[in-house]
């Protein structure tokens, strides 16, 4: 069930183009348990670091290196004033607030831990 909310939600969140190289949005978040399966493992060590310099421990030299199956979260910076863009870049149409509050609920259900 949580595999087509995940579906669901993907294709209604809207992208826009963010500025060539910045990561501003790529610090600790939270994820379902379920879409931190889809992520490969990293190890303690990477993930400290990564909590030190508050980021991402699928933040590389090149930026996301998950970024086809990166979190809702991720999805939803820039997407909803809620979670504004730090650059002031949106999509041509915002995040639909039904879609947000049903995302809202996904993650009140599930089980959400550090990426």
């Amino acid at each position: 069930m949580n595999s087509q909310k995940l579906k669901f939600f993907r294709r209604r969140i809207p992208s826009f183009e963010c500025v060539p190289g910045c990561h501003d949005c790529c610090g600790p978040v939270t994820t379902s348990t379920e879409e931190m399966a889809r992520l490969p493992e990293k190890t303690e060590a990477e993930h400290d670091v990564a909590l030190a310099n508050l980021s991402c421990p699928h933040l590389g030299l090149n930026g996301c290196e998950v970024y086809a199956e990166r979190p809702l979260i991720c999805r939803l910076f820039g997407t909803t004033p809620r979670l504004p863009c730090p650059n002031g870049k949106k999509p041509a149409v915002m995040l639909d607030l039904f879609i947000e509050k049903e995302i809202d609920q996904y993650f009140k259900e599930t089980r959400q831990v550090l990426v």
